[in-house]
């Protein structure tokens, strides 16, 4: 399987470099095919606005025309996110607003997988609303396989995570991500071998082509990323996954207790994974100090997955019109 692994890493890892966007631009033009950017939003005002500027700035111009559609999806936000993104240049879509004959539940796989209806791309490409600094290079480095490889059918960005303090410190880069490190990477190198060589494996920052992403089901929540690339590599197969070094993600951090939640969700995810149908409904206890010492606070683990969108009339019906 090691061997596996490194002939993979020397075949289906690139850095955005390789290339050029004139590059990827030609192969678009050759092939007739059109990219989507869909941003899931909750509660970005502060980041989602850059984010759209620079998409709309270098990546949907007449000279650079590499993106033909960018939606932000707004799962619930209570502030500006969503005047923020439309004044960018966003076509801006409440979460609710999509398929209203299934209620929505809380979550970002909620939200990309609705986004599916949303969007016309034969490309789609997701990217968090919340970093900070943001290149255009996380947009062209995970579309690029996908315009100039017809065997590639998802790709991730990879790249280091720096804590906040290293920003400044100059200390070792690469220290976020710590339920990647903590839970996601030790469940993929024990359970799915073949995906242990996915440096970002719970990134947000990925694009693959619709005809992959209609037949996967997703995880409403944050086992959404995990789940994907499981039922990926068993559907199109290792070669068909691709990674691309886009070199530094800076955003938000989320703090231990949030971390814990999003571990619970994606062990859940690789559990239905590897006994689906033998578990009971989950919930995980954290603990809080309070006026009378530690008080627990009980949460339940976003279990729900939503069905392949080919599976969906509604989306069917688009499809076909």
């Amino acid at each position: 399987m090691l061997d596996e692994v490194e002939r993979w890493l020397s075949t289906r890892s690139w850095s955005v470099t390789d290339r050029p966007l004139r590059q990827l631009i030609a192969a678009k033009r050759a092939t007739g095919q059109t990219v989507s950017v869909v941003l899931p939003a909750l509660n970005e005002e502060e980041t989602v606005g850059e984010i759209v500027a620079v998409i709309r700035r270098e990546l949907m111009t007449r000279a650079v025309p590499l993106v033909d559609e960018l939606v932000v999806i707004d799962s619930g936000s209570t502030d500006r996110t969503a005047e923020v993104a439309a004044a960018a240049g966003a076509r801006v879509v409440h979460r609710d607003a999509i398929l209203p004959r299934i209620p929505a539940l809380p979550g970002k796989g909620e939200v990309l997988w609705r986004s599916l209806l949303v969007t016309s791309g034969d490309i789609v490409a997701f990217v968090d609303a919340d970093l900070k600094e943001f290149s255009a290079d996380f947009v062209y480095g995970i579309v690029g396989p996908l315009l100039t490889e017809p065997g590639v059918d998802l790709v991730k960005a990879m790249y280091d995570r720096p804590l906040g303090a290293e920003l400044s410190s100059g200390s070792a880069p690469g220290q976020g991500g710590r339920v990647t490190e903590l839970m996601a990477r030790p469940l993929l190198n024990m359970h799915w071998p073949q995906l242990a060589g996915f440096v970002q494996p719970l990134g947000g920052e990925y694009a693959a082509r619709r005809s992959l992403l209609e037949q996967l089901p997703f995880p409403v929540g944050y086992g959404v990323e995990l789940g994907m690339l499981v039922d990926a590599l068993h559907l199109v197969g290792l070669d068909a996954l691709a990674q691309v070094d886009v070199g530094v993600r800076k955003h938000r951090h989320q703090d231990g207790q949030a971390l814990g939640r999003m571990a619970a969700a994606i062990y859940r995810t690789a559990q239905l994974r590897l006994a689906r149908g033998h578990l009971v409904r989950p919930v995980l206890t954290q603990f809080e100090r309070g006026e009378d010492g530690f008080e627990p606070r009980t949460y339940s683990v976003d279990i729900e997955e939503r069905p392949p969108m080919a599976e969906i009339a509604e989306y069917a019906e688009r499809r076909a019109a």
